[in-house]
């Protein structure tokens, strides 16, 4: 039996469902439906003037009053993006791609960032009524500091969410303009704030993990313990390596999160959305925790891979039961010989 749930029940703050529109989340997101399409914003929109839940989006910002740490990694944030890129340069470098691909390592080795990698852009990805002309995406993915992420939902947690798309955004901006800087266009997308494309989908295409059952990456190395950005741009990049882990299968046996998440939001099933079948947390029962707490993140802290050391010698214990099914499924098939 699972540990009781501290932070359960939950019942929303009507307050704050009167001010979410009708056939909005779900419906928006896809949940159901068996066609490609490009994905709507649905949160974090830049503009919440904009958006139907520009009022929801409000509410969360003015529900819980920000302590002196976040205050300043909002501010922070703030003057991250209001730095100009750098011109293209009218001369234009030339690399291989394997070389282009190589060269971002060195925003690894300064700490800027503690994985890259680059996926082809695909067009499915790009938000609804979003102009992405660029053929490569570069991603960046930033890790969490655990002792701050496993007191989620507390502040503290949410503190250390914005100081690490902070980082995201500082290492994006700092390839985009040395990409530029090298006579080539770039663009960075950073979070949370809605950009040009979603995330988590080139992040899988250039080998960052697998999806999780909670609806984020789990990294073989970080878990879900890390934040993601973007720099999209026509540079002639080499695509990085996918690999499977056993990461899904494991998911598909594990219910932490599940038992974790305090709206009851993740589902022991995947879930058909926008033409692909995959795992998906509910967002009508996720948005109204989250927007009663410092954005939650739960689910990610609890995760098993999230726990510093955990993931690597998860993967080598999945090898190893991996081939001695494949050993024992063959020694069957030698028997029936």
């Amino acid at each position: 039996m699972p540990n009781k749930n501290p932070h359960r029940p939950f019942t929303p703050d009507p307050e704050f469902t009167s001010l979410l529109p009708k056939n909005w989340g779900n419906s928006v997101n896809g949940l159901g439906e068996t066609r490609v399409r490009r994905p709507d914003v649905v949160w974090w929109a830049s503009d919440t003037e904009q958006v139907p839940f520009g009022a929801a989006q409000k509410w969360f910002y003015t529900k819980e009053v920000p302590g002196p740490e976040l205050t300043q990694e909002r501010i922070k944030r703030q003057e991250i993006l209001a730095r100009p890129l750098s011109e293209v340069a009218a001369k234009v470098q030339k690399r291989s791609p394997g070389e282009w691909t190589h060269s971002l390592q060195q925003f690894v080795r300064t700490g800027d960032c503690e994985q890259t990698g680059v996926a082809r852009m695909q067009q499915e990805w790009a938000y609804k009524g979003a102009d992405v002309p660029f053929t490569n995406v570069i991603m960046l993915a930033v890790q969490h500091n655990y002792e701050k992420l496993k007191s989620a939902p507390d502040q503290v947690c949410g503190t250390d969410v914005s100081h690490q798309y902070n980082r995201a955004a500082n290492v994006a901006m700092k390839v985009a303009n040395w990409l530029r800087e090298q006579g080539w266009d770039a663009k960075p997308v950073t979070g949370p704030m809605v950009g040009d494309i979603l995330l988590i989908p080139p992040a899988l295409a250039c080998g960052f993990g697998e999806l999780g059952k909670h609806g984020s990456i789990i990294n073989p190395k970080f878990g879900s313990a890390f934040r993601l950005a973007a720099v999209l741009t026509d540079a002639p990049f080499e695509q990085t390596t996918t690999q499977e882990y056993g990461i899904d299968d494991f998911c598909s046996r594990c219910r932490v999160c599940e038992n974790a998440c305090p709206p009851f939001a993740i589902s022991q099933e995947k879930q058909l959305v926008r033409g692909a079948e995959k795992w998906y947390v509910d967002f009508d029962k996720c948005i109204p925790y989250f927007a009663e707490t410092s954005g939650c993140a739960i689910c990610i802290a609890v995760c098993p891979w999230s726990r510093p050391g955990v993931g690597p010698n998860l993967v080598k214990k999945i090898e190893r039961r991996s081939k001695r099914k494949s050993a024992e499924q063959l020694l069957t098939s030698t028997d029936q010989r």
